[in-house]
């Protein structure tokens, strides 16, 4: 998740084992602890710009990773701890803090390498946005609460609200999954790959893309809490296999980009209606109903020694706003 969230929940468990003396101390250690995963974001290469989406999410966030990266976050703390606080009690709200940081993002749709270094698997529950303000809220006012009256219970409180609130991201995950495949039978389609994830800051409004005979037809599903559903036709685009024949020399650089780029993808590969010199990944974009994907690699076939280039295709304007928002109350057409 953003990295607010992700230093927020740190620190709400953190505060779940503090003594009260210690409190404050714990919070700063949990909060530490639950950004570092994220200081991955880190690698990267200014020649080859996909070695950042390779290692964003990857050893940092993996499960087997999480007792050395804690004792990463209590090393640095301990300058500033040392006077007030044991190392075993430094470690423990270390390790709190950056225990949960891997599932966390693995609830979101980017996907997290958590079984890394046994699966090269990027695990993708989808069952919260990158980024949702109710989340978030709820441990944020967890963390002021337990601050200011110097207990553990609000931050407990704040957790189990939290943990409640992912269980209704499962449960709307389901009900997407299931009217999604409801269309495609409708439309007498055979699913061959699917993938439903919900847009940024909610759980009401849905994005679908599977595939049927080598094409991704995308649609947009808004799930009323109340049980209802209505659907946004988006459109299709055939799907691009990694053997794209593009003339490309074998074992060229640039073919070696564009199988990097659909092994990250997952091979929901398209060209992007507007550049078709742009491989997309079609699971992504600004609109839950639109063919445009939000991200992809630029190839220049001239240059098959050079790597690709990744672009974002962001569309922040007033209409595309307004249609979002149309799309989250039911009122477009």
């Amino acid at each position: 998740m953003d990295l607010i969230t992700q230093g927020l929940v740190g620190a709400t468990l953190a505060q779940t084992a503090a003594r009260r003396v210690e409190l404050g101390m714990a919070t700063a250690v949990g909060l530490t602890a639950g950004l570092l995963p994220d200081a991955d974001i880190l690698i990267r290469s200014s020649g080859d710009s996909l070695l950042n989406l390779e290692y964003h999410r990857h050893f940092t966030h993996s499960l087997v990773f999480i007792p050395l990266g804690a004792l990463v976050a209590a090393l640095l703390a301990w300058p500033f701890v040392r006077q007030r606080l044991r190392f075993s009690r430094l470690y423990l709200y270390a390790l709190l803090g950056y225990s949960l940081s891997g599932l966390l993002d693995a609830s979101t749709s980017y996907g997290t390498y958590l079984f890394w270094p046994f699966s090269d698997a990027r695990v993708a529950w989808n069952i919260i946005s990158i980024v949702d303000p109710v989340f978030t809220l709820l441990l944020l006012l967890a963390v002021l609460l337990g601050l200011r009256r110097r207990t553990a219970v609000p931050a407990r409180i704040g957790l189990s609200l939290a943990a409640a609130y992912l269980m209704l991201g499962w449960h709307q995950h389901e009900r997407a999954e299931l009217a999604a495949r409801e269309l495609a039978q409708e439309r007498g389609h055979s699913v061959q790959r699917m993938v439903v994830k919900p847009t940024l800051g909610n759980l009401i409004l849905w994005r679908s893309v599977y595939l049927s005979d080598d094409r991704f037809h995308v649609d947009a599903l808004r799930l009323s809490l109340g049980g209802t559903h209505r659907v946004y036709p988006g459109g299709s685009l055939p799907r691009l296999q990694p053997q794209w024949d593009t003339g490309l020399p074998e074992g060229s650089q640039l073919q070696l980009d564009v199988l990097r780029f659909d092994k990250f993808s997952d091979g929901y590969l398209v060209e992007h209606p507007r550049h078709p010199e742009v491989l997309g990944d079609i699971r992504y974009a600004m609109l839950p109903d639109s063919l445009e994907p939000l991200w992809g690699i630029r190839l220049n076939l001239k240059r098959p020694e050079q790597h690709a280039r990744y672009e974002t295709f962001r569309d922040t304007s007033r209409k595309s706003r307004q249609r979002f928002v149309s799309l989250l109350m039911g009122k477009a057409e």
